[in-house]
């Protein structure tokens, strides 16, 4: 008989992001493995179900966070849940996280936890006041959290030596996210590509995907292609993902959320990625996987897979003057382009195979079932 599996997360279908694709593409693996319940919060939009896995979603909060909703705190429907399961998976500490950290802890459950992201800076960042006082405060609630975990997933060594030098005692084991690279490929034709999702082959388009919040800092990529339409003509903006608002543009094309990324990152000739804050960027991860050159800020595990001038180019956070300068580079030249993409790809090949992160997880998720 397969044991109980409990996922809890406060970012799940049908809002994409990050974590929501984590999830759609790792249930898979597991399911064959355990029984799975998820507990996310009820996102508006269509939600489609997933075939032998229970899916509870709670009501949410009228409040928003920047361009985040949490769900209500519904400690008595977790902890119903909570009782059956034989091992909790969490992935966040939002409501639904912290609900069912405490409750896993207190009944004395098998308790991992995925970090995502460095819950205090996108907290920080994602609002406009308070974010001293916020970064602090979520700081403080994180370290109690996850000390009530008995192993703690990274997606990097970095970010394990960030916890540990913040206090978090829990055991952790580093186990990197990973891109599927048979669906997220180059295009057999660029020219089709964009033809697919109507735009005129003779432009090029720079492009981002991800959630649009306030910490991956658009305007700065926005004031970059203003300035590069004042030297470049048939350009296009393409911004793939919903958020928060941005100004509209003639050549700003906004797609909006889509479970069907890889055919606007075929489209696109260069990616740029201006975050703040991030931990591993799948988004990053994906489009180096389409042969695509990246320019991107060091921050989180990117400054790690990606080296400047060899698989992509490095530019200062909320510097738009330097990320004019990189895209500019990479417009008027094809060559660079194409060697630059060329080696992003290999590099996902080589170091985040997406097979290899869940066939990892569901190893270690089966362990721990059996020596919590």
């Amino acid at each position: 008989m397969k044991p109980n599996l409990l996922i809890t997360t406060d970012c799940f279908l049908p809002r994409w992001d990050g974590i929501a694709r984590f999830l759609k593409e790792l249930i898979p693996y597991l399911k064959k493995e355990f029984n799975i319940t998820v507990i996310a919060p009820k996102f508006e939009g269509q939600f489609k179900k997933i075939s032998g896995v229970k899916i509870i979603r709670l009501p949410l909060m009228k409040i928003r966070f920047g361009d985040i909703y949490f769900s209500w705190f519904k400690s008595k429907e977790i902890k119903k849940e909570m009782e059956k399961a034989d091992l909790v998976f969490n992935q966040t500490i939002g409501p639904i996280g912290i609900t069912a950290i405490k409750a896993a802890y207190k009944l004395r459950k098998p308790l991992i936890s995925y970090v995502h992201s460095v819950e205090w800076e996108l907290s920080a960042r994602a609002i406009k006041f308070f974010k001293r006082p916020v970064w602090h405060a979520v700081r403080l609630l994180a370290r109690s959290m996850y000390n009530k975990c008995d192993l703690v997933l990274v997606p990097s060594k970095s970010l394990e030596d960030l916890l540990t030098a913040d206090k978090v005692a829990a055991r952790k084991m580093v186990i990197p996210l990973g891109v599927d690279t048979n669906r997220f490929t180059p295009p057999k034709s660029k020219n089709s590509a964009k033809k697919k999702i109507r735009i005129n082959p003779k432009n090029t388009v720079i492009g981002f995907s991800g959630r649009i919040g306030r910490e991956k800092d658009l305007p700065t990529l926005i004031q970059a292609f203003n300035k590069l339409q004042e030297l470049n003509k048939n350009l296009k903006l393409l911004i793939v993902g919903s958020g928060i608002k941005l100004p509209k543009g003639k050549d700003i094309i906004y797609a909006g959320s889509t479970n069907k990324v890889a055919k606007y990152l075929q489209a696109m000739d260069i990616f740029a990625i201006p975050s703040l804050t991030e931990t591993s960027s799948l988004a990053t991860m994906e489009a180096m996987s389409c042969a695509l050159p990246v320019v991107a800020t060091p921050v989180g595990c990117i400054r790690e897979y990606i080296k400047d001038g060899v698989n992509g180019l490095i530019f200062p956070r909320r510097n738009s003057e330097a990320l004019f300068e990189d895209l500019q580079r990479l417009v008027i030249d094809p060559k660079l382009r194409k060697k630059l993409g060329d080696n992003a790809r290999k590099t996902i090949i080589k170091n985040h195979q997406w097979k290899t992160t869940a066939q990892k997880i569901t190893k270690l998720l089966n362990l721990s079932v059996i020596k919590p």
